[in-house]
């Protein structure tokens, strides 16, 4: 492929990120569902090429974009309060060897998120049990496998935690073999509670700067 092409292609990769960033920090949409709008919009296709889709990561860093320029003045303190919500949601969930992951985890939260954890129990009942046995309202849903399309999807509870949305993917045991591998960019895909009480602590100083 020519040097030219190549740079046309990461041209349009970036303005399908930037859109689809921007319907996720305004809206709260899905990544997935954001990518594949902002294609259409960007590429007037339906079924555009494959090399013409950002990953993740591509889209990630333009939300990051996105709220330094739109939202400086309120993007830190929202990352603060979901950070400490799941420090205190992952407390009560201890039992459960809970993961924190996403957008709260990676510094891209703003408005729209919700805390995102994966828990690993040898029984998904037991965690249900523990929610309602405590009176927390349950709502029980699917989500991919972070492992990839091979897996079965995984059961997810949902529920309200002091005001804040949260989703915990339930997990076998066994699925924390190798999940704690970096991403491309060398970043950790999920993070155990020692580490978000890190990234809080970190968090508060970056604030009062």
């Amino acid at each position: 492929m020519m040097a030219n092409q190549k740079d046309d292609q990461q041209q349009l990769r970036t303005q399908v990120a930037a859109v689809a960033a921007r319907m996720i920090a305004q809206d709260g949409a899905e990544y997935g569902s954001a990518k594949r709008k902002a294609a259409r919009q960007v590429l007037g296709d339906h079924q555009p090429n494959s090399n013409l889709i950002p990953d993740d990561l591509e889209v990630e860093e333009e939300v990051r974009k996105y709220h330094a320029l739109f939202h400086a003045d309120t993007q830190p303190g929202r990352l603060l309060e979901l950070r400490k919500a799941a420090v205190q949601v992952m407390e009560a969930l201890s039992e459960f060897s809970p993961y924190l992951t996403g957008a709260v985890l990676n510094g891209s939260a703003g408005e729209h998120d919700d805390i995102h954890l994966q828990l690993f129990v040898d029984s998904p009942k037991d965690v249900e049990i523990f929610l309602l046995s405590r009176d927390v309202n349950i709502e029980i849903s699917e989500t991919p496998h972070f492992k990839g399309g091979r897996h079965d999807p995984v059961e997810t509870v949902s529920f309200m935690w002091r005001r804040e949305g949260v989703h915990a993917e339930l997990y076998e045991t066994r699925d924390l073999r190798g999940a704690l591998r970096p991403r491309a960019d060398g970043s950790m895909p999920r993070a155990g509670i020692d580490a978000v009480r890190a990234l809080v602590a970190e968090t508060n100083n970056v604030n009062e700067e």
